[in-house]
């Protein structure tokens, strides 16, 4: 027979439900505000930001897909989308061919740039104002244990700030 399941305590339980309410609702709202002022989805934007922040705005398709937690196959369908677009291109990687690039292109920074104020209006509105600072930690000790738990890290290995 097995194991009887460690089941929720009435406080457990709570947090749980308004952590999945949250994962739902909160991704759908930043993905109306990017689409609605800029033609963008979150994800769309996470991409073009990334790349917009890193050196030569370029990067391995591998290691975009590692910084915006994604499978290779959605990245590319979504790279595939955003080169249409004009807004990146995809190129062999310089150092190594067998490896393609995304780069971003001055459409892109341009259109990153542009959506960035509007996105960080409704990050803060729904997220960061109001909270106080000891809040904004133990919010980001809870995103990094979960994402650790969920890259199949020791949660008690790592302390915030330091994946």
């Amino acid at each position: 027979m097995p194991d009887e399941p460690r089941w929720l305590t009435d406080r457990e339980r709570e947090a749980w439900l308004a952590l999945a309410k949250l994962m739902f609702n909160l991704p759908s709202a930043l993905d109306a505000q990017l689409l609605r002022e800029n033609d963008l989805t979150l994800f769309d934007y996470f991409v073009l930001s990334v790349l917009s922040m890193t050196p030569g705005r370029t990067l391995r398709l591998s290691e975009l897909a590692g910084h915006v937690s994604s499978s290779l196959s959605r990245l590319s369908n979504v790279v595939k989308r955003l080169e249409r677009r004009g807004l990146l291109r995809r190129e062999p990687d310089a150092d190594n061919p067998r490896y393609t690039t995304a780069v971003l292109t001055d459409a892109g920074w341009d259109l990153v740039v542009a959506a960035a104020p509007g996105h960080v209006t409704a990050v803060r509105r729904y997220v960061i104002d109001g909270l106080t600072d000891h809040q904004i930690d133990v919010l980001r000790a809870v995103a990094c244990h979960v994402t650790r738990n969920l890259s199949g890290g020791d949660p008690s290995s790592a302390t915030p700030g330091t994946s």
